[in-house]
């Protein structure tokens, strides 16, 4: 045997039982010298005695690597609070990501699976319990200002204002991706609007917030900003008018006139996984495995630089809205969260777009403030859309509408890291009748088992960038069967059968410890 190969052979010994004894953090190994461990007590938390004001703030396919575009977002409410580095969205497309914020549960159990279909969009929904309902039953006024569900507004739930709202100013399909001209249902009455997306969505929030403050009650305004996600109408400077007929034609983000062009020279930030031409680790049945066109990567450019023009005009209504928030003095009685429904691939993995398994689909940015908020602290135990639901009702002392799979975060937010498993996985846009892949995320690991029956497994910590696929290298056979099971394992869970114990990162822990 070569001396490099046996070098290699022990490096990668070494490496795999690195990753057994991550593994042993969540209960997945029994090693020989793991010992058992219980979870993590429950930090001791004294919520605030007035119950505060609640803001949440979503914007639409915000890549967590976007936030560098939103300064003024970071400097009121990440600085005067915290900032989550390991937030995940865990079906991570437009209707189960918000669907899971109004419920506390995943897709699985909410049911709205994807975005369309018998299981998808605002007719698969039953949102006769929601965050809304439990919130107004415990004394909140509640406003909704912006998108709401896929599909709501079009055919006869144009006029619908569902159960829990007393302030319902929601954008009508199709024209909620009109940036120029979107039509609102403004408790039950539709209008034409005048004026960009984003600014008009921040008025109406600011006019629904206005009309409960005469109520005295505490209020809960969800603002659901439409960009950066793609609509109309196109530029000539766009894909659409520059490439047609081509598979480079792609609908991009309507920026603001005044920013459109501000970043024009700002090219896609360069990661290893940025349109990458070695797509054999790749599983069958992933995307990632078709290769961009070099005129489709001109688009995908235009594309992101659009994105990131919509993005400075998100920082400025926001920062507009705390604004007026911090001169009634409501601010400081207000718990913020901002977050994305879901993360974004521009490029990367060969992907435009989310629902996969990969970092940047799955990772939503997530900022907190407001009072029981630490300030100017990073938080890495891991939170999820489900968790910031159940965090609201907590925070209101409300009863959940129905079971959750999630977990108040608020207590962990000055704790050590913490560690649990997520169930993760997305299913078929068109109807959501089939999963298209499940999984698991652990601390660094992914899991994803795709529909092809074929599985991706990587280590962020030592490829950070997903281009190294484990599934079938023998050094991490072990692994890899521990990952499986604790996919299999909570692929279906619901409310106490959901992974909701924390273990402190460092910690060995046996299988029968989780």
């Amino acid at each position: 045997m070569a001396v490099g190969d046996l070098f290699t052979r022990r490096k990668r010994a070494a490496v795999a039982t690195a990753a057994m004894s991550v593994l042993a953090v969540t209960g997945l190994v029994h090693e020989p010298a793991a010992v058992a461990a219980t979870p993590s007590r429950t930090p001791a938390f004294e919520r605030p005695v007035e119950k505060p004001n609640l803001l949440m703030v979503t914007v639409d396919d915000l890549s967590y690597l976007d936030m560098d575009y939103l300064p003024q977002v970071r400097k009121l409410v990440e600085r005067t609070g915290v900032s989550f580095s390991d937030a995940v969205a865990p079906t991570p497309i437009c209707v189960p990501a918000r669907a899971s914020l109004l419920t506390g549960q995943y897709a699985h159990n909410h049911g709205a699976r994807t975005i369309e279909g018998p299981h998808g969009g605002y007719a698969a929904f039953d949102d006769s319990s929601t965050l809304a309902t439990s919130l107004q039953d415990a004394g909140y006024s509640t406003v909704l200002a912006g998108k709401y569900l896929n599909g709501y507004g079009e055919g006869d739930t144009r006029g619908d204002v569902p159960p829990g709202w007393d302030q319902w100013r929601a954008t009508v399909d199709p024209s909620t991706y009109n940036f120029r001209s979107p039509k609102f249902n403004v408790n039950g009455e539709v209008i034409k609007s005048k004026g960009y997306s984003s600014n008009v969505i921040t008025e109406h929030a600011q006019a629904g917030i206005a009309a409960e403050r005469a109520s005295g009650k505490p209020w809960f305004t969800w603002v659901n900003y439409v960009a950066p996600h793609h609509g109309a109408p196109s530029g000539p400077d766009d894909p659409k008018k520059l490439y047609p007929g081509t598979d480079a034609a792609l609908s991009v983000t309507v920026p603001e006139g005044r920013d459109r062009g501000f970043y024009g020279n700002v090219p896609i930030p360069e990661r290893p996984n940025l349109f990458p031409g070695d797509v054999s680790g790749y599983a069958k049945g992933s995307p990632a495995r078709g290769r961009s066109s070099d005129l489709k990567k001109k688009a995908l450019r235009i594309a992101y630089q659009r994105r990131i023009e919509a993005v400075r005009g998100l920082d400025r209504n926001i920062a507009s809205l705390l604004g007026s928030l911090k001169k009634s003095g409501e601010l400081k009685k207000t718990l913020v969260v901002f977050t994305s429904d879901n993360g974004y691939s521009a490029g990367y993995h060969n992907l435009n777009g989310k629902l996969w398994h990969y970092d940047e689909s799955l990772r939503i940015p997530v900022l907190m403030s407001g009072p029981g908020v630490p300030r100017g602290r990073t938080v890495r135990t891991p939170v999820t859309n489900p968790d910031i639901g159940a965090t609201l009702l907590a925070a209101a002392g409300a009863r959940p509408p129905r079971p959750l799979d999630g977990i108040d975060i608020m207590p962990w937010l000055r704790a050590p890291e913490q560690v649990r498993p997520i169930p993760v996985g997305g299913w078929r846009v068109t109807d959501g009748n089939r999963r298209l892949w499940s999984g698991i995320r652990v601390g660094p690991w992914t899991y994803a088992r795709l529909h092809t029956g074929q599985v991706e497994v990587y280590d962020r910590s030592s490829d950070p960038y997903e281009q190294r696929n484990l599934a079938r290298e023998p050094a991490f056979a072990d692994t890899v069967k521990a990952l499986t099971v604790l996919s299999d394992r909570y692929q279906d869970c619901a409310a106490s059968t959901c992974p909701k114990d924390l273990y402190a990162a460092g910690a060995e822990i046996n299988l029968d410890g989780l």
